[in-house]
């Protein structure tokens, strides 16, 4: 692994590790993460992991490009992959119906697996949680069965309930609140994803295994779901 330095702001490097997404990558993306907030301590403002960068962003009143190229090299030097060690294993519940999922069952069709098909497939296997963005909560969690894999909407929907369970590419994530977006909706889930009172304002972190269990409508509104049809969403 020969990591590519790149210039984005006046305080910030992008480390580039890998050129694809690949769940083996990530023990190394971890590693990384860990031995660079030892290196940069209190000078480091934020640090983000991506699916094959980390961002770090650095105070300039501490560090110059300079320094902050010599810490990034020494905490990457002979960089060893994460055990896992600290990796959580998360069960999300997902109520699958087609009335709170308005793709499940062109998904269905299209793989020819019917939506009950979909449903035991998309449930069948943990997700690896690459990022959290675009909106506090949002995990980018993969790699969903090629079979499954979507490509986003040609048109964005302007609003999406929160809790929606998507498909984009081979990508699964969750709204955590209401927003646009343009994933393919198979499902919601009651569990609540931001929490100001947790670090990171989000249950789960980069490195996480998520597992969602397919639960009944009965047992999602006694979770707390709101199942208002998305039709009919204000």
């Amino acid at each position: 692994m020969t990591p590519r330095i790149e210039v984005v702001g006046i305080d910030c490097l992008m480390l580039r590790l890998f050129d694809e997404i690949d769940e083996a990558h990530m023990p190394w993306l971890l590693a990384a993460t860990r031995r660079l907030r030892e290196a940069f301590g209190p000078a480091l403002v934020d640090l983000v992991p991506s699916y094959t960068t980390l961002l770090v962003h650095y105070d300039l009143t501490q560090l110059n490009d300079d320094q902050a190229r010599e810490r990034v090299s020494q905490a990457l030097n002979e960089l060893r992959p994460d055990s896992g060690g600290q990796a959580r294993e998360l069960e999300i519940p997902v109520w699958y119906d087609t009335r709170v999922g308005p793709e499940l069952e062109a998904l269905g069709q299209r793989s020819g697996l019917g939506v009950a098909g979909v449903i035991e497939r998309h449930s069948a296997r943990p997700y690896q949680v690459f990022a959290l963005g675009f909106a506090p909560g949002f995990a980018f969690m993969g790699l969903v069965d090629e079979c499954l894999a979507s490509p986003r909407l040609q048109t964005p929907r302007k609003q999406v309930p929160a809790g929606s369970l998507g498909i984009a590419d081979r990508q699964t994530a969750i709204y955590p609140l209401v927003s646009p977006g343009g994933w393919n909706l198979i499902g919601r889930s009651p569990t609540r994803l931001f929490d100001r009172e947790l670090d990171g304002y989000s249950i789960w972190q980069p490195g996480d295994r998520v597992r969602f269990q397919p639960i009944d409508h009965a047992e999602f509104i006694r979770l707390g779901g709101d199942d208002t049809p998305f039709e009919v969403m204000p």
